[in-house]
């Protein structure tokens, strides 16, 4: 992604850019010296949005520098999503809560091919909102893909590589699976090399698939371990496939994984700030839920993403089927079951699963 610069400001002066290729061990061992001489927690903030060049003096920042990932902004944050019903009231167990989306279906097309990017985080030009994802896409293809293990990579393969992951974005689609999908597409790459470049992607934080749950069932039912495609935010994804809005809505079935992708990346985000991960569930008696966000306690909760109304029902029974399958005398009781819709209206069925729009939800 875009290179940014990192500031380090010591005291009684100025802040000061460093270029974090050039001088990245000077800027870890400054910070070192001041954290040792004052003894005092959150001096400093350093923000970049690639991996630094590492030298054999570099401290590991242990015990001095915590580690944090910034995300791309999730609907709330960007002020769409109204944030009426929110993870921690949920884990919390209130109820009665109700709300109303006011993200409109073209709209929802339209967030998704502008992304979270900060720079056009409240951008409503559809042409400048898919400019800047696909200068991302270019960037990632040409710079820093490169960077990220100091071996050139041809771009045209980058590219053809993540059209081939946006099109299976919110699967279990394993590298063979890629192999013969840049085939279909007269698109050739080595195993070795799809290997290869999916690491540099994962190490440049442009994809970030979902791992599967770990849960303890009360029959032997094997629960499968492939990770979900996903990117850090599916504005790359409609970059890599050319995906405009007016496209998004003449493929229904493009846009449901996308807008999958879109709500575990505010998934993500929520969860996060409540301390807590998100995964997803399949078994193989073919039981599959799009998302599981567990907190460090323990507490859980089960998630199905779903466009249409038609397509509730189905979702709240496969919750309520993994509800029985968990054995809740070695893990907790979940703490709520929820379907996430495109829809207008946030509601709790009689059933005791909710329905909420990603319009309506925060952390």
């Amino acid at each position: 992604m875009a290179k940014t610069k990192p500031s380090l400001l010591l005291e009684g002066e100025t802040p000061r850019l460093l270029d974090e290729w050039q001088v990245a061990p000077e800027l870890w061992n400054a910070v070192r010296f001041a954290v040792d001489k004052r003894h005092q927690n959150g001096q400093f903030i350093l923000t970049g949005s690639v991996i630094p060049t590492r030298t054999d003096d570099m401290h590991t920042g242990t015990g001095r520098i915590a580690r944090m990932k910034i995300r791309t902004m999730s609907l709330f944050e960007t002020g769409e999503s109204n944030g009426d019903i929110s993870l921690g009231m949920l884990f919390n167990g209130k109820e009665n809560m109700e709300s109303k989306s006011s993200i409109s279906i073209e709209q929802l097309a339209f967030l998704i091919n502008r992304g979270g990017w900060p720079a056009v985080a409240r951008e409503k030009n559809e042409k400048i909102a898919i400019a800047t994802a696909n200068d991302y896409l270019e960037a990632i293809a040409n710079e820093d893909i490169s960077k990220a293990d100091g071996i050139e990579k041809n771009p045209d393969r980058v590219k053809a590589l993540l059209r081939s992951l946006a099109r299976n974005i919110s699967t279990e689609a394993r590298t063979s699976t890629i192999l013969n999908d840049l085939a279909e597409n007269d698109e050739t790459l080595s195993q070795v090399t799809i290997v290869q470049y999916i690491d540099a992607l994962k190490k440049i934080f442009v994809i970030e698939d979902l791992p599967a749950w770990s849960a303890k069932l009360r029959s032997k039912t094997a629960i499968r371990t492939t990770a979900k495609r996903h990117f850090v935010d599916p504005s790359i994804a409609t970059a890599a496939l050319r995906a405009t809005p007016k496209k998004l809505l003449s493929d229904f079935e493009t846009f449901g994984l996308l807008f999958e992708s879109l709500c575990i990346r505010d998934l993500r985000v929520y969860a996060e700030s409540i301390d807590g991960h998100v995964y997803h569930y399949r078994d193989k008696n073919g039981l599959e839920i799009d998302g599981i966000i567990q907190l460090a306690d323990g507490h859980w909760g089960a998630v199905e993403i779903k466009m249409g109304a038609g397509e509730i029902e189905d979702a709240s029974e496969a919750l309520l089927k993994l509800e029985k399958v968990v054995d809740t005398e070695k893990m907790n009781n979940p703490s709520f079951l929820m379907v996430i819709t495109s829809m207008e209206y946030a509601f709790q069925m009689d059933n005791g699963v909710w329905v909420v729009p990603l319009g309506c939800l925060k952390n």
